[in-house]
């Protein structure tokens, strides 16, 4: 789900906690040594977000946030924030020429650049979070 965080809405900061958990508190933030991403460079992205990339030549940025149930990707067009909610449960991550992360039939794929492989540490814990997630709530057949 993508939604328009430029302004404040309660009403979806409810979508948000309910699809992908409330925030981390503070000591859970620095049990994992932090939640975020740094800015990375968006290099591509699928044809149904095109519309929330920048029509001319310029960078698209994108950071991400872990939740305890999945990940909130926010992207910048201007002045307009977007943020795309995924759940742990849809999330696919492609490791080819940078990083592609795809859910619910869209994808954004991250530039190799020097911000990108800045966010090494953040990869590994994101992956760590989703095999956790993975873990707990795998069905009986599959254990």
């Amino acid at each position: 789900m993508i939604i328009n965080t430029t302004h404040h809405n309660s009403e979806h900061k409810q979508i948000i906690t309910d699809l992908i958990g409330s925030p981390f508190s503070l000591v859970q933030k620095l049990k994992l040594g932090g939640i975020g991403s740094k800015r990375m460079i968006v290099d591509d992205v699928s044809p149904n977000m095109k519309s929330m990339m920048n029509l001319v030549s310029d960078t698209n940025y994108a950071n991400i946030e872990i939740r305890p149930k999945g990940i909130l990707i926010m992207i910048n067009k201007g002045l307009k924030n977007f943020t795309w909610i995924i759940p742990y449960y849809q999330l696919v991550l492609y490791k080819t020429n940078g990083t592609s992360i795809h859910a619910q039939g869209r994808f954004v794929h991250f530039r190799d650049s020097k911000t990108f492989r800045e966010n090494k540490k953040f990869f590994d814990k994101l992956l760590d979070e989703k095999v956790k997630y993975d873990i707990e709530f795998a069905m009986p057949s599959e254990l």
